[in-house]
């Protein structure tokens, strides 16, 4: 039940659902967008493919990755894929505070052990001076938050610039990636989920849950926003 406080301010300047514009309860989308979203309900629990059964996919059965689960609450298909855009390529940072809500209580109903700590894929220096900010650490932010678990988005570094990925295989993504990242913090014992906006062939979260585990990091997940289909 929302706060009197709230309630005054929600019928002075009611929140627009981010999706469809029309009128949306507080939280920034309505309930009718909220369950029409492409959920991502079955899938990989290894690297968060959406499939037919919930059971390991082809690829994690030939090679597993270094993480030890991935999850995203969504198909990276549209709407989705357009609030990504928003948020990447346009500052709208409202679609971070929606998106990470969503995440976030999806995760407090699961019954999945939560990880002490959460670190955000960082990007290179070039593109955060560019777009000014960095899309993981605004997620990670709302989650951080809403979870009640630490964020440091100064753990995860890179060694190198890497080549454009848009367009490459997953073979050749992990190639570009290896020895991508380091992770300056001791991580001895810690269990650590690693954000990221969108998971395509999840090579870079690879790369840098290799990083995670050579700090010492006990248990790592993958988790995103979405997942490419």
């Amino acid at each position: 039940m929302l706060s009197w406080v709230n309630y005054c301010l929600n019928l002075l300047a009611p929140d627009q659902c981010l999706l469809c514009g029309n009128l949306a309860a507080v939280g920034g989308i309505c309930e009718g967008c909220e369950q029409d979203l492409p959920w991502n309900v079955v899938a990989c629990p290894n690297c968060a493919q959406p499939s037919a059964i919930a059971a390991l996919c082809p690829h994690c059965l030939k090679r597993s990755p270094a993480y030890d689960a991935a999850w995203t609450p969504f198909i990276h298909i549209n709407p989705i894929r357009r609030s990504v855009h928003r948020l990447k390529y346009r500052a709208q940072f409202p679609q971070a505070r929606t998106m990470g809500r969503l995440m976030a209580d999806r995760l407090l109903s699961s019954d999945r052990t939560m990880p002490d700590l959460l670190i955000p894929v960082p990007v290179a220096k070039p593109r955060l001076i560019l777009r000014g900010y960095n899309q993981s650490v605004v997620l990670g932010h709302h989650l951080s938050k809403r979870l009640g678990i630490e964020l440091d988005s100064a753990a995860a570094k890179m060694r190198r610039q890497l080549k454009e990925q848009i367009g490459q295989s997953a073979a050749q993504r992990r190639r570009n990636l290896r020895g991508a990242f380091v992770i300056e913090r001791d991580l001895r014992g810690r269990r650590v989920a690693l954000i990221d906006d969108v998971m395509t062939t999840g090579a870079t979260l690879d790369a840098l849950a290799r990083a995670a585990r050579n700090a010492g990091a006990s248990y790592v997940e993958a988790w995103a926003l979405a997942r490419a289909p």
